[in-house]
């Protein structure tokens, strides 16, 4: 959910499923806090789109300030409700917590997966000591194994020094860098 919406505890969000219609009057859905703490369950009252998002009213949710505890949460539907999808495709839900494979070797778990950076979704993928941001893209992806726990993919070489944390002598040149410059 991105931000409040008018003063009765609305709240505007991002829809990022690819189900038209998916929402309406009556369902239930889970907020999940970013910090992953308890869902909590909600109830639909009202919803209209407004300027890209959707609206959303839920039942017990009626001032600005419950509204403003529910930013940031995603929203999911519950599994029981979620419609079966054609062959190729899933729900993000069910990539969190899958290893991710690199040709055959293992990369690490998926803790997260983050939309808006660009055309593919990025998986966030935790390995011992660092997370990687590795990009679900069809032209990388091998095979997605849900029920497995896995998701294999043929990485480009490189990619994921892309986002490698420094060395300490990277950071030093960098911090000369910006001396420099002053």
């Amino acid at each position: 959910m991105v931000k409040t919406q008018g003063r009765r505890g609305e709240v505007a969000s991002e829809v990022l499923s690819d189900v038209p219609d998916r929402f309406s009057i009556g369902m239930r859905l889970l907020a999940l806090p970013r910090d992953s703490s308890a869902r909590r369950e909600l109830e639909v009252e009202e919803l209209w789109p407004h300027k890209g998002l959707l609206v959303m009213k839920f039942v017990g949710v009626d001032s600005i300030s419950e509204a403003e505890r529910l930013i940031g949460s995603e929203l999911q539907v519950p599994q029981s409700q979620r419609p079966e999808l054609q062959a190729g495709w899933n729900y993000v839900s069910d990539l969190v917590g899958c290893t991710v494979l690199d040709h055959g070797l293992e990369l690490g778990r998926i803790e997260a997966v983050q939309f808006g950076a660009g055309e593919a979704p990025l998986l966030m993928v935790r390995a011992a000591d660092r997370t990687f941001e590795v990009p679900f893209a069809e032209a990388f992806l091998d095979n997605v194994d849900v029920e497995g726990k896995q998701v294999r993919m043929n990485l480009p070489e490189g990619l994921l020094d892309v986002n490698a944390p420094l060395t300490a002598e990277e950071k030093r040149e960098q911090a000369q860098g910006a001396r420099k410059k002053r």
